[in-house]
């Protein structure tokens, strides 16, 4: 990663003092000055703001893009809503319990089923939580160049940060490049994490808008430390509360040589041509035709200097090392008619090519586990969307034309805005594919985990319902049934000393799992003081048995925020209390980075105290956190998963800056 970040910074900062010397040119001529000025003033009205002799273009110019052209703008306020997403993943974490270091899995407490899928992945979900999917990327237009650095504080030893700047060259130009790093220690024994991710992105436009296209480079290389968790002795010690142990360091763990990585690149593109542009504002007639590129490539590496009795007999005493790739590429071509009257019409196709596996066989008296799975495969689909007034109905379905890899989408959402306080959606999603690859095949120098098998497509229905009335609160629902849900479990007739008595291997369920999940959230304000409620209640009404959830999940913010000092700083201080109900929680396995159904121990049923001062100065967001504050009046005993410590008391602190040059 070292070399992104000095391309980087090479970029960077001639683009910098260009888009200096472009406003130097541009003051030099007093007409465009004017003119300028004159232009934000009737837009502006009397909210200005002069630097240098000239006035900042509006926020709302500074454009972020989706891939499926949704518009927002850069946003540098402050509320607790940006303390949410104020982590490694960036992301609201409420469904999600980190490990004990940043950059290690997260346990999931609860669960969504409304994205579709037609391909299988690698696997190794538990290394995907920071990985950015196509929908992760955002493209931008910007009337001037942005910067974006996003630093927080990690345990022990090491960063977090987050790089990112964006100019656009032409008005119908942008790039944007980023860099987000990671280096972080850990309390405890051999979990360093040391992570780096580049994006790279292009915007454009011709100047007829007849052609747009946007496209990204993604690499990341995730590495991870892992110790297979506590000892039994450890696990004694830690669960006692004796102070003797506060210091995580001393408590012994299975193994001190072993390291995950998952390292992927990705480049996408999506572009289009309108062959007719319509007759009107509305695009109405609009015919265009497009294109879309995704090709990824994937490599997850479990290795290990001696090996660990906990997973059995293996094949090499040392230098254990199991590799596995995985190359996708897709072309999806699409035609799309728009019309007031009909709608929005879209036929595609996609053709994509695949390649997952190891670089041999390997011949068992049982029989051959092969080293490939390959093949490519046709795929055929639509979407419609139409609006009338307030109601809007959108849909998008697609079917493989293979045998190997069969699989089939139905999306179909419907909603009701009866103004900007009250909206409802609900939405269905009916999902066919085949498990992820690392089900079908798997090979390691461990003998336990060597697998071939020939399972059933997951079939899942998903019914998903939201109510949003801003004055009052946002109620969600959804209502998922899974028929051939896979998962990793336990094996019998295993090893005295087996890590949690259990060896790991993929099964399929026979029956079907029903799963709820209630989400209310709610706002209360009075004067200079707030409590932010978010309240989710699940239930497993079958399948419990391989499919775990706590029954609910809570989070209150209790906080007081006012503006000092003419304006100039905002404050915003309080509590952030989460908590979630015991329950028999999945066990991680290293060798796989996934996660598996055991019985042996519940977690859970434990408080979570954060204390945040958080301020705003400027385009400064500052963020200073007393993180898991209960553990300071009781020693920590607590888990984030069997065999593995949940998070001690700790002090971080970090920012978000903006530049608009």
């Amino acid at each position: 990663m070292r070399k992104y970040l000095f391309v980087f910074l090479l970029l960077i900062l001639p683009l910098s003092l260009l888009a200096q010397n472009r406003g130097l040119q541009d003051r030099n001529s007093s007409r465009q000055l004017d003119a300028r000025n004159q232009s934000l003033n009737n837009r502006r009205g009397d909210n200005k703001t002069v630097v240098d002799n000239r006035e900042k273009p509006p926020i709302e110019d500074y454009k972020i893009i989706s891939v499926e052209n949704d518009t927002t703008h850069v946003d540098t306020t402050l509320s607790i809503y940006k303390d949410y997403k104020y982590n490694y993943l960036r992301k609201d974490n409420f469904e999600l319990i980190p490990f004990s270091n940043v950059g290690q899995p997260y346990t999931q407490l609860g669960y969504s089923f409304n994205e579709v899928s037609l391909l299988p992945d690698i696997g190794a979900r538990g290394k995907h939580f920071a990985y950015y999917e196509v929908g992760d990327i955002y493209y931008y237009h910007v009337p001037t160049p942005l910067t974006e650095l996003f630093f927080k504080t990690t345990f022990e030893q090491g960063q977090n940060v987050d790089a990112f700047f964006t100019t656009n060259m032409t008005p119908r130009l942008n790039f944007s490049i980023a860099y987000r790093g990671l280096r972080s220690l850990g309390k405890y024994q051999h979990i360093m994490t040391s992570q780096g991710s580049f994006r790279f992105t292009v915007n454009y436009q011709t100047k007829n808008n007849r052609y747009d296209l946007k496209t990204h480079f993604v690499s990341q290389d995730l590495n991870t430390e892992e110790n297979g968790g506590l000892t039994p002795l450890a696990n004694q010690q830690y669960k006692s509360g004796d102070d003797q142990f506060g210091d995580r360091s001393v408590l012994e763990v299975n193994y001190e040589d072993a390291e995950t990585m998952l390292y992927t690149k990705r480049f996408f593109l999506k572009h289009h041509y309108k062959i007719a542009k319509g007759n009107d504002s509305t695009g109405n007639n609009q015919l265009r035709v497009g294109h879309i590129l995704n090709f990824t490539d994937k490599e997850f590496r479990f290795s290990q200097e001696t090996a660990f009795a906990g997973y059995g007999a293996t094949y090499e005493n040392t230098s254990l090392r199991d590799e596995v790739e995985y190359q996708n590429v897709s072309n999806t071509f699409y035609g799309r008619y728009k019309n007031n009257l009909l709608g929005d019409l879209t036929f595609k196709t996609r053709f994509t090519d695949y390649n997952y596996g190891y670089r041999s066989k390997l011949i068992l008296e049982s029989g051959v586990i092969p080293n490939r799975l390959t093949g490519n495969f046709l795929s055929v689909g639509g979407a419609y969307e139409k609006k009338i007034g307030k109601v809007y109905f959108n849909a998008d379905a697609m079917i493989n034309l293979s045998d190997e890899i069969s699989g089939n989408y139905l999306k179909a959402n419907a909603g009701y805005n009866l103004n900007e306080n009250y909206k409802l959606d609900a939405g269905l999603t009916i999902n066919s594919r085949t498990p992820d690859f690392n089900f079908l095949l798997f090979q390691s120098d461990y003998v336990n985990y060597n697998w071939r098998n020939n399972f059933d497509n997951i079939q899942s229905q998903n019914i998903h319902i939201n109510l949003n009335a801003k004055k009052i609160a946002e109620f969600q629902a959804d209502f998922t049934q899974i028929n051939n849900y896979t998962y990793f479990g336990t094996r019998t007739n295993l090893p005295e000393n087996s890590a949690l008595d259990s060896l790991v291997t993929p099964y399929q369920h026979n029956g079907s799992v029903s799963y709820s999940k209630f989400k209310l959230k709610r706002k209360f304000t009075v004067g200079h003081f707030s409590l932010d409620n978010t309240i989710m209640y699940q239930r497993v009404l079958n399948g419990e048995d391989v499919f775990r959830v706590p029954d609910l999940v809570t989070r209150q913010a209790l906080y007081y925020d006012n503006h000092f000092f003419d304006r100039n700083l905002y404050l915003q201080t309080g509590f952030i209390f989460k908590y979630f109900t015991s329950y028999n929680a999945n066990a991680y396995d290293p060798v796989l980075a996934e996660f598996f159904v055991q019985d042996e121990q519940e977690i859970g049923n434990f408080p979570i105290l954060d204390f945040i001062v958080n301020a705003k100065i400027r385009q400064t967001r500052i963020f200073f956190k007393l993180e898991n504050a209960q553990s300071l009046l009781d020693q920590n005993t607590n888990y984030v998963a069997p065999l593995h410590p949940y998070r001690d008391f700790a002090i971080r602190f970090g920012l978000v800056w903006n530049f608009f040059l």
